[in-house]
């Protein structure tokens, strides 16, 4: 037999679903994840500044669960319990606490602080003490602001001396030299360019005949017999050099001749004598020739 669900079933069934769907897209979303095993801890703090549901609790920087809700007492002021979820297979040391930081970005988190020292561990569901840790702000305005305080009256007489040295003259003048200079470089470079264009492939192409000269008569040197040229021109100066020795000697005709002065003299007075004799010869001839008929 067939069975027949009535409309109001189907729609009471629907809405169950689309609760439970909803519950755990929220969940989800809040990074609670209902299906992964997980032990609770309770925080008994008496700040919580800007934590949330859902706010990350990490261990040495690493996370290791969430926020899961939040109770203040009203009985006893300043007391609130915070619970959290933790993976299941972290284990807390007796005599650890939770610091309760606040970030630059996204809010407050919790940073669990283990006893490493004792090997005894809470049982799920026990109570961990919390601290408030350190505001970043209040340190910022603590530490920071009177640094810059300090700090902005020299910008401010900065700023005033970059004005004069921007507003001196001298600044605009040194800009126009430097504009002026860089034309002056521009229109250099144009020239450079151009005589690189026009005269650079003729003084090339003279670069190449002289080297192809060059490469010629490098090729001519080589086939000259240089070594029988410089042995015969060793000679010429060994011949040479034993002339002047004979010549300086006075071993030799020619070398009397240029250094004994006794032979010299000798020359001039037999000079002397002979250009005496030739003038008596023509001033008395008949001293000398007779002539006769009969």
């Amino acid at each position: 037999m067939k069975t027949k669900f009535t409309k109001e079933f189907k729609i009471g069934l629907a809405a169950i679903i689309s609760l439970t769907m909803l519950y755990l897209g929220v969940n989800y979303l809040k990074g609670i994840n209902l299906f992964k095993p997980a032990n609770y801890y309770y925080v008994k703090c008496t700040n919580v500044k800007d934590l949330t549901i859902s706010s990350p609790v990490f261990v040495d920087g690493f996370k290791v669960g969430l926020v899961r809700a939040m109770v203040y007492d009203y009985n006893t002021i300043g007391d609130i319990t915070v619970e959290i979820s933790l993976e299941k297979g972290m284990r807390i040391n007796k005599g650890s606490y939770i610091l309760v930081e606040k970030t630059l970005l996204s809010g407050s988190e919790m940073h669990l602080q283990l006893n490493k020292y004792v090997s005894e561990y809470l049982p799920a569901g026990s109570t961990i003490e919390g601290r408030l840790g350190d505001d970043v702000m209040a340190a910022v305005e603590k530490n920071l602001l009177p640094q810059i305080a300090q700090i902005l009256p020299r910008i401010d007489s900065l700023l005033q001396g970059l004005q004069a040295v921007v507003a001196n003259p001298a600044i605009t003048e040194s800009l126009n030299h430097i504009e002026r200079t860089t034309y002056s470089l521009e229109q250099s470079s144009r020239q450079l360019n151009r005589m690189l264009n026009g005269d650079m492939p003729l003084i090339l192409s003279d670069v190449k005949t002289i080297t192809g000269d060059l490469a010629e008569t490098s090729s001519r040197l080589k086939s000259l017999d240089l070594e029988t040229t410089i042995r015969t021109t060793n000679q010429m100066l060994g011949n040479l050099q034993l002339t002047t020795q004979k010549l300086n000697s006075k071993d030799n005709s020619l070398g009397l001749l240029l250094n004994d002065t006794l032979l010299y003299r000798n020359l001039i007075n037999t000079t002397d004598n002979a250009s005496n004799l030739l003038l008596d010869l023509k001033q008395n001839p008949k001293r000398y020739v007779h002539f006769s008929i009969f």
